[in-house]
């Protein structure tokens, strides 16, 4: 399987880092989609990333713990976060040229 350059690796773990940094208070701001859209494509990105062999790399970036998310999934927010999450995912597979193991 190929390997990502640590220069894309680095790219996408800042990108990763931001948007985190961004949503913060996530949770605290229901209704507002665009910031629970972006968690997701963060929280999509670590999910790839570990599927991707590079858990190692992610250090302390966990995924978001889907039981505090679960009663929220439902809303409009929840679904824009699902969205940005499957599409985070998809664009690093996408980005990388890597399938997941």
């Amino acid at each position: 399987m190929p390997e990502l350059s640590e220069e894309l690796l680095e790219q996408l773990l800042n990108l990763v880092d931001r948007l985190r940094a961004e949503t913060t208070g996530f949770l605290e701001e229901p209704g507002d989609q665009q910031v629970w859209y972006n968690r997701g494509y963060a929280n999509g990105m670590v999910l790839a990333l570990r599927r991707l062999d590079c858990a190692a790399q992610l250090g302390d970036r966990r995924p978001d713990d889907v039981d505090r998310l679960s009663v929220q999934m439902a809303m409009p927010w929840g679904k824009a976060y699902r969205h940005g999450e499957t599409v985070g995912s998809q664009e690093i597979e996408e980005i990388t040229g890597i399938q997941p193991t």
